[in-house]
């Protein structure tokens, strides 16, 4: 009888590639400027990149591929250019570690509410591991994340509405990070692939790691732009 080789466990490899870029994007964030600009602007073309190599496994036609890479252009360079004028407005550095804070406690709330309650899953034929009970977990993440930072900012003098209505801005947060994730895992499915690429050991592709808050940044962009309008 032939011995099967247990498999050998990527724990390290996965831990080591999130502490390393855990502290490349943590220093790009604190030095501000050019630092995070050319950061934000790398991590851009590399998941247009990973955007492109899907696009490829499931549009057929050249039409058809055009229309997706632009609308990947699109919804990649607003999200970056948020990202970018979030760091350089008033209190910069807060906001954008407020909006990755959000996005991450969506995924660690999701990912408990949903191993320790389960039930029923939301897309099982897009993403098999999603549930109602995991998005619910990652919206009172979310909104815990926004309203603790509304009432620090405020020192303590936020209103209990001011309050209720950061937190529901966060479980908002939260339904659009979930929906950036499900439409990546979607994209994935058409493409016939498990991740969006390779480049980062342990974790898959870039465009696996930001998919949440590519779409939350694209949101904020919008809303932004739509401000200025009125």
């Amino acid at each position: 009888m032939t011995d099967v080789a247990p498999r050998k466990s990527d724990l390290g490899v996965r831990t080591l590639s999130a502490l390393v870029m855990l502290a490349v994007a943590g220093t790009a964030l604190w030095l501000g400027g050019w630092w995070w600009t050319a950061f934000v602007a790398a991590v851009a073309a590399g998941v247009l990149w990973e955007w492109r190599g899907l696009v490829r496994g499931f549009a057929s036609g050249l039409a058809a591929q055009v229309w997706w890479n632009l609308a990947g252009i699109l919804y990649i360079g607003v999200a970056a250019a948020t990202l970018m004028s979030l760091r350089d407005g008033d209190d910069g550095l807060v906001s954008v570690l407020v909006v990755m804070a959000m996005v991450i406690a969506t995924d660690v709330g999701a990912y408990f509410a949903g191993r320790t309650i389960g039930g029923p899953k939301i897309a099982p034929s897009i993403s098999p591991s999603k549930t109602w009970a995991g998005l619910i977990g990652g919206m009172l993440a979310s909104g815990g994340i926004l309203t603790l930072a509304s009432y620090l900012v405020s020192a303590g003098e936020a209103s209990g509405v001011i309050l209720l209505a950061y937190a529901a801005g966060g479980a908002v947060i939260a339904i659009i990070a979930q929906a950036g994730d499900f439409f990546e895992s979607w994209m994935k499915r058409r493409a016939g692939v498990k991740d969006s690429g390779k480049l980062i050991p342990g974790h898959g592709g870039l465009f696996d790691r930001v998919d949440g808050l590519l779409a939350v940044a694209f949101v904020i962009g919008v809303l932004f732009m739509a401000a200025r309008q009125v």
